[in-house]
């Protein structure tokens, strides 16, 4: 059985190494004609399979979206994120973004997005390093 499953995983990666210069030829065409399609009139995409460029092409330019919001992603105050951080500053006054992040196990960088908009909503306050609720 051994012997078996190790012929098929050798199979399968030299399969993979066949098909890995097609893979990168694919990323630089695409990429290329990305470039040129911001030259041009339109976006250079004419005949290219959708299956496989529309998620990228939203990627690049943040179009596609049907909010017509000019935002991409979520819409704002959508995410449990931030009442997870409103909840940390109410509960412990004074707390620093790093010590929430900490609670939270998130990256500091994340929140210093999210605080700032809690704050513009008029739930948080900043004073010296530490939030406040108000």
């Amino acid at each position: 059985m051994a012997d078996f499953v190790d012929q098929k995983k050798d199979e399968m990666q030299s399969r993979l190494n066949e098909l890995r210069p097609l893979v990168e030829e694919y990323d630089r065409l695409d990429a290329a004609i990305a470039a040129l399609g911001s030259v041009g009139k339109g976006s250079g995409r004419r005949g290219a399979s959708p299956t496989l460029t529309a998620k990228k092409t939203v990627r690049r330019n943040g179009v596609g979206s049907s909010r017509g919001s000019g935002r991409r992603g979520r819409p704002k105050g959508s995410g449990v994120r931030d009442k997870q951080a409103l909840e940390l500053v109410t509960a412990t006054p004074g707390v620093t973004i790093p010590e929430i992040a900490k609670s939270m196990g998130i990256k500091q960088n994340y929140l210093y997005r999210v605080l700032p908009g809690l704050e513009q909503e008029g739930l948080v306050r900043k004073k010296g390093r530490g939030w406040y609720p108000r």
